[in-house]
């Protein structure tokens, strides 16, 4: 290569990352700590996934943070077989699900330790988390049993 040629590397696509507020720092913290924590109404008793300020079910800002069971059920799924863009290329196949928690809600993740072919609607699934820095990790689901 001559001194005027410049070999030009492609930059290193990063995964987007989620953005920690001030409202979703307890289930970030709990992620990192490898627990699954909710918001529970202290009023009506429902159960709320994503951090809110109120209430999904009865509008009451009078929420605590508790940790949930990790437990849930594969509600629906799709199998990616084109990435989600260039920094998820070297994850395909992967499955991302939405997962009935035993608590209630309902959670989009992804399926993890098992071909994808193994996924089916009503398998009973459990979280396992997925360190993508120091302060952020994901909630992701294995088969359970």
């Amino acid at each position: 290569m001559s001194s005027q040629e410049v070999k030009m590397e492609k930059p290193q696509i990063e995964k987007p990352i989620p953005v920690i507020t001030t409202e979703s720092r307890p289930f970030w913290d709990g992620c990192r700590d490898g627990r699954l924590m909710l918001q529970q109404c202290g009023d009506c008793g429902g159960w709320i996934y994503y951090p809110r300020a109120l209430c999904t079910h009865c509008h009451s800002d009078n929420l605590e943070w508790k940790q949930a069971s990790g437990e849930g059920v594969i509600y629906s799924y799709t199998v990616c077989r084109r990435p989600a863009g260039p920094a998820f290329k070297e994850e395909v196949p992967y499955v991302v699900a939405l997962i009935d928690l035993k608590e209630g809600p309902r959670m989009l993740s992804n399926v993890i330790g098992c071909a994808p072919e193994a996924v089916r609607i009503g398998q009973d699934v459990r979280v396992r988390f997925e360190a993508l820095n120091d302060e952020v990790t994901l909630p992701k689901f294995e088969l359970a049993g």
